[in-house]
């Protein structure tokens, strides 16, 4: 496949949908990962103006750094992109402060997804913008490794039918910056640094075969590992199924209006 044309298929369909809504600033949140950097890059790419956020609590100072040379690298190239750094750390300590001792470490880390998204949407409806969100394949529509109303809050998702693998072809391609296409993914939420496999179980490339297997079944017999990441793929996938559908709705009975 050729990435390139790829890339540019999904920066021009960006392009198309913002000019269709009538938007004028795309808005990405960037994490020093290889599914932000190539998200706002694409979305540079657009030549709409794009504000690209870099929201640190408490973050690892490496993830910090990485973001801000993205940040340099996409000004560089692009005139227009603009960067910020929003410090949320002391929000995010006054907001565990308010709430007390009794919320859970789980909770917490999902906090600073969610107010992570609430300053993008500041952000965006303050310049006639959109969030762009970052989440590819594997995370929104497979384990559902994502916040709900976090970093799963967001106006137009253009990567989110990319494997993992898929995205890292389309960084090499446009040429993100060596750290980030090396770096090992994380969600930034916790203050150890603890990385996506860490918390997950399995790696991308583990979590890609399971989907590919469930989507394109093969003949072959799994080894114990496969055997075990496939029920953990499973387990995860019924677990956060909440995430990837539409809330409930409560229906109406059409002959209980008539009364």
């Amino acid at each position: 496949m050729n990435w390139g044309d790829v890339a540019n298929d999904i920066s021009n369909w960006i392009g198309e949908y913002a000019k269709e809504n009538g938007i004028g600033t795309l808005v990405v949140g960037v994490s020093g990962g290889i599914d932000s950097a190539v998200t706002s890059t694409l979305s540079a790419m657009t030549g709409i103006d794009t504000i690209v956020l870099n929201m640190p609590i408490h973050q690892d100072g490496g993830q910090y750094d990485l973001s801000e040379r993205h940040i340099e690298w996409l000004k560089t190239n692009w005139e227009n992109v603009g960067g910020e750094v929003f410090d949320l750390s002391s929000t995010y300590d006054q907001f565990c402060s308010e709430m007390g001792p009794e919320l859970s470490e789980l909770s917490l880390a999902n906090s600073r997804a969610r107010l992570r998204m609430t300053a993008l949407y500041a952000i965006a409806g303050s310049c006639d913008g959109m969030v762009v969100g970052t989440g590819n394949k594997v995370e929104d529509f497979g384990v559902g490794f994502f916040t709900k109303y976090g970093d799963g809050g967001v106006d137009i998702s253009p990567i989110a039918d990319l494997y993992k693998s898929e995205v890292f072809a389309i960084g090499k391609e446009l040429g993100i910056i060596e750290e980030i296409l090396e770096a090992t993914p994380t969600d930034g939420l916790w203050d150890d640094g603890r990385t996506d496999e860490e918390q997950i179980g399995a790696s991308y490339e583990e979590l890609e075969w399971a989907m590919r297997e469930l989507e394109n079944p093969s003949d072959s017999v799994m080894t114990d590992r496969e055997q075990e990441v496939m029920d953990l793929y499973t387990e995860l996938h019924e677990a956060n199924s909440h995430k990837m559908v539409p809330i409930p709705v409560f229906k109406v009975n059409s002959s209980d209006r008539g009364n």
